[in-house]
């Protein structure tokens, strides 16, 4: 008798059985539903939830099951590069609530351009400072292009010219440091309320996407 683990599919968390060895097997909001995992009948493992995180780990005290077999196949550049995306996107929900302030780069003040700045700086990628730089960084991107941990430029007002950048969250979601409302650190809606005709376009900075 054997037992199969799946995928969740919710937006991100963490999901971690823990026992000897680590195995590490990653699973992105793009595998929805897809079986990671079959356990004997006899394996013990605990299950620890935890929001905010964008994929799941598991630990398996068997090296010689189907599940580490399939993990060791894993490049470890591979493994590495998909790392980047969860490691920037958790630097930045870790932000929430930083209060905005103009030409502030962090590492507890950010303007919108200073914030991007800041996630790419601390994950090792290097980014022009300001959004019109940031922008003009990369292959432009449209909506249906776009995945988690790419940029993304706005004209907030509307004069053909890029003043605004944030982090794509996925699920229709992104971060940045706003002037407005806000006032620092949040997560906006991009296909509805005050940015959903500001979005102009994303680049690509994670090889991993």
């Amino acid at each position: 008798m054997k037992r199969t683990l799946l995928s969740l599919a919710l937006f991100s968390f963490s999901l971690q059985a823990a026992i000897d060895c680590q195995v590490h097997i990653d699973v992105t909001q793009d595998d929805p539903g897809k079986m990671v995992l079959t356990l004997s009948h006899d394996a013990r493992c605990r299950v620890i939830m935890e929001q905010n995180l964008s994929r799941i780990t598991i630990i398996e005290a068997n090296k010689s099951s189907t599940a580490a077999q399939e993990a060791d196949k894993r490049a470890p550049a591979d493994r590495e590069e998909r790392s980047v995306t969860a490691k920037l996107i958790s630097l930045a929900i870790s932000k929430l609530g930083s209060s905005y302030a103009p030409a502030q780069a962090g590492p507890d003040h950010f303007d919108c351009s200073g914030f991007v700045y800041y996630l790419f700086k601390a994950n090792g990628i290097t980014i022009p400072r300001s959004s019109l730089e940031q922008s003009r960084s990369g292959k432009k991107l449209t909506r249906s292009e776009i995945k988690r941990g790419d940029i993304l430029f706005f004209d907030t007002y509307n004069r053909k010219h890029i003043n605004h950048s944030g982090v794509y969250l996925g699920k229709g979601k992104f971060i940045h440091s706003s002037s407005g409302k806000a006032y620092g650190v949040t997560i906006s809606e991009l296909d509805r309320g005050f940015y959903k005709d500001k979005f102009r376009w994303g680049i690509r900075k994670i090889k991993e996407q």
